[in-house]
């Protein structure tokens, strides 16, 4: 248990101890969860899907793809239900083994060539864990700094694992850009890939040491003092007591959602395939949009507590409604100086509304729901939202033969976001006693 008085902000090693376990473990799930996405775009409809003709054989990985988030909510349901009753700390080691070694299983498992059809449902099952393990993991890591931090520095801290995720990003599309560079398009495709997923397993020693050794949150050990017993179903209060606040933390997750796999999943499948360079110039492209990101979105979590999360949330939504249309022609310009600048735009849209969204959806739900309302705010979106964005992108392209309709798509989803920003309550520098007592 803490040692730390609940309601007082945590000494400031403490509190810098919590956010790098949080951000390390983050970066490591996601890590895990992205490589598998870039891997379905690069190699997997290759290796799992051969029979298939090549739009069909990505089209058929990607829906592998998409099943991870299918699995997404019921991880943030299992975890959240759990995290309300015993706490943050023991959930997070628990989705960081999960993950780790769905990502390992991953990296050994036979291909269609080796054992029929026994290859893509394997490689389902292992999707399905590792959806489940990072569904339960967003809500513990970003609860457990939200949770230890002051109220006027919330979004700043919480931030800070939101950087994670693209930092996840960067590793996987760094280690395997590191590969595809090092070896032939043969040798990649036959092990290539393997590698990163191995690796997990290293990065997996080293989250579990860095997060072992946390206490627990002290502002959920007080609820539960408070209480004298957990709560019985904590995602049914939310349902019953919070039903605003799940639709809001579900609207402003579209645009954030749809647009973030548009721009890094389905951008590299366009820009192989489509704008007809190399793998190695998307990935490259990839790497710096992403290194931008990691930078701009601690810098707008510190601006979400000065001006509110309001204001960012609704420009980022507003602006990925714009920057659709940008980010095709500038790819089709086959330019790589133009792609950066394509894949940067849409990033740092995406960072207007994902560095406030920690402390935004987290200030939606009381201290006793807190983990079960907001893993479920934010996870059931990703059923029709990240989930479906590639395949949706592929099959407008496929069917128009034009990158309007995915702008379109994007339009339509930056409005729903946007308008659920204006329709949000602010909550920058309310105490977390001000939320609970709210009705």
């Amino acid at each position: 248990m803490s040692t730390i008085s609940p309601g007082t902000p945590a000494p400031t090693a403490s509190l810098r101890k919590v956010v790098l376990a949080s951000m390390i473990g983050t970066t490591i799930e996601w890590y895990d969860f992205f490589l598998y996405g870039s891997a379905s775009a690069l190699v997997f409809g290759k290796l799992f899907f051969p029979q298939a003709d090549p739009t069909t054989g990505v089209l058929l990985s990607f829906a592998t793809y998409a099943l991870g988030f299918l699995a997404r909510p019921l991880g943030g349901l299992v975890f959240g239900h759990f995290g309300d009753r015993i706490g943050r700390k023991q959930l997070l080691m628990m989705s960081l083994l999960l993950m780790g070694g769905s990502s390992m299983l991953i990296g050994v498992l036979p291909t269609f060539n080796e054992v029929g059809l026994f290859a893509p449902l394997g490689l389902v099952l292992l999707r399905l864990a590792q959806g489940f393990a990072v569904g339960g993991e967003w809500g513990g890591a970003v609860l457990m700094v939200t949770e230890y931090g002051d109220a006027k520095r919330r979004g700043f801290w919480a931030g800070w694992p939101q950087a994670g995720v693209p930092a996840g990003n960067l590793l996987a599309a760094g280690v395997l850009a590191i590969m595809s560079a090092i070896q032939s398009n043969a040798d990649f495709l036959a092990w290539g890939w393997r590698v990163p997923f191995l690796l997990s397993g290293v990065l997996v020693v080293i989250g579990y040491w860095v997060r072992i050794s946390l206490a627990e949150s002290p502002l959920f050990q007080k609820a539960l003092d408070d209480a004298g017993a957990p709560p019985k179903m904590p995602v049914m209060d939310a349902i019953r007591e919070r039903p605003g606040g799940l639709a809001i933390g579900a609207g402003l997750r579209v645009a954030e959602n749809i647009s973030f796999y548009v721009i890094t999943t389905f951008g590299l499948t366009y820009i192989v395939d489509h704008a007809h360079l190399t793998r190695a110039t998307a990935l490259n492209a990839m790497l710096i949009g992403t290194a931008v990101e990691i930078v701009a979105i601690p810098i707008f979590a510190t601006l979400s507590d000065k001006v509110g999360r309001r204001p960012l949330y609704f420009l980022g939504a507003a602006g990925i409604a714009v920057w659709g249309f940008v980010f095709f022609r500038l790819i089709d310009t086959g330019q790589t100086p133009l792609i950066i600048v394509a894949i940067i735009g849409g990033l740092l849209c995406h960072a207007l509304m994902y560095a406030p969204q920690a402390a935004f959806i987290a200030e939606l739900f009381p201290t006793r729901m807190r983990y079960s309302g907001a893993s479920l705010a934010y996870q059931a979106t990703s059923i029709f939202a990240g989930s479906l964005a590639p395949i949706i992108a592929l099959f407008l392209l496929d069917r128009f033969k034009s990158w309007v309709p995915i702008a379109i798509y994007l339009a339509i989803a930056g409005s729903i976001s946007a308008f659920s920003a204006l329709k949000a309550r602010e909550t920058k520098g309310l105490t977390f006693a001000e939320i609970d007592s709210f009705a």
